[in-house]
């Protein structure tokens, strides 16, 4: 039993704790998030100082590959644990990706240093980066959205310069076209490629709703699935509707297992209309509408959405991770 448990009725005293406890709690994390700086920092400059060493020609022939080795031997003598090779590696890479220490946020600690230290791009790099800082990512998600191809999906469609931006500030949303994008990956549903049912699909959506509003990106709220819409006294059902916390408005999403008809953006209409005008308050932005399908046929949704409402998008979705040299290389392709 605590002290809190034990003089429940003594309020003054136990809010005496509290003040202290939050104090303390407070000081760890900042103590912590000094140390790890510090850690970031001693590691970019072990790197400064072996390239600088490496440079020196007479060093280069004496030593040749083999420095790295000889380094982590005698430093783990010296210092302890903490100087592999591969460590060394990753700090002498730090250094040469990042030469100018003030680019890299305080916020990140080494494994998330070493995570984007190692992407060859650096327009991919930048922008993991500057996300990883802003979304206040963890590794793990870092990881993920990695393997996902996060930048190159944001990218496809962009020009040069919108690709630079998204680089060097990472994806700022003022707008619905800046959180829709072109595919989706759903390798966490572990469904079958072959067709299931819908409501199939959906359950699996639910089932793994996390790591959804993780592919779908920051600011999503989940408000509820085959949400109903009366009109007329007749019900339609949603399939997953949300709302966008930054762009302060609905989002409703419908999944199809197919290819996606002109009746389904018909109905995502319908859907867009009502929640404009009876479920949005005010303050709130027009809602936004996402068909997820696993076909797209561009040429009949182009004449499809003619003249329709700007907020509704059509969006692909795949059951596996994608190969990413591929994506990049189509994402570069698209900007030549």
């Amino acid at each position: 039993m605590n002290k809190l448990e034990i003089h429940t009725e003594d309020r003054q005293y136990n809010l005496l704790i509290e003040q202290i406890a939050s104090l303390a709690s407070n000081a760890k994390k900042q103590v912590s998030a000094a140390i790890n700086s510090t850690l970031v920092e001693t590691y970019w400059n072990i790197g400064k100082y072996i390239v600088e060493f490496e440079q020196d020609g007479n060093v280069r022939a004496k030593y040749g590959d083999k420095l790295l080795i000889n380094l982590s031997n005698d430093l783990t003598v010296v210092l302890g644990k903490g100087y592999s090779k591969s460590n060394l590696f990753n700090m002498r890479l730090f250094y040469t990706r990042f030469p100018i220490f003030q680019t890299v946020s305080g916020k990140l600690s080494w494994s998330h240093i070493i995570e984007i230290v190692n992407i060859d791009e650096k327009m991919e790099r930048d922008f993991y980066l500057a996300e990883t800082s802003k979304s206040h990512w963890s590794v793990r998600e870092l990881r993920q959205q990695k393997e996902r191809g996060l930048f190159m999906q944001l990218a496809l469609g962009k020009s040069k310069e919108q690709i630079l931006t998204l680089s060097q500030q990472g994806n700022t949303i003022n707008k619905p076209e800046d959180i829709v994008k072109d595919t989706y990956i759903l390798d966490f549903l572990n469904i079958p490629e072959i067709k299931p049912s819908e409501s199939a699909f959906e359950d699996a959506v639910i089932e793994n709703i996390e790591h959804f509003l993780l592919e779908l990106g920051k600011g999503f709220a989940f408000v509820g699935r085959q949400y109903r819409l009366t009109v007329n006294n007749t019900n339609y059902y949603a399939d997953l509707v949300f709302y966008h916390i930054i762009l302060r408005c609905y989002v409703v999403i419908d999944l199809k297992i197919g290819k996606v008809r002109h009746e389904d953006i018909s109905q995502m209409n319908l859907y867009l209309g009502y929640f404009a005008i009876d479920k949005s308050n005010e303050g709130d932005n027009p809602p936004i509408g996402i068909i997820l399908a696993k076909e797209k046929d561009e040429v009949m949704v182009q004449y499809a959405m003619y003249g329709n409402n700007n907020n509704l998008f059509v969006s692909k979705y795949q059951l596996y991770l994608p190969d990413l040299e591929e994506l990049r290389a189509l994402m570069f392709r698209s900007i030549k």
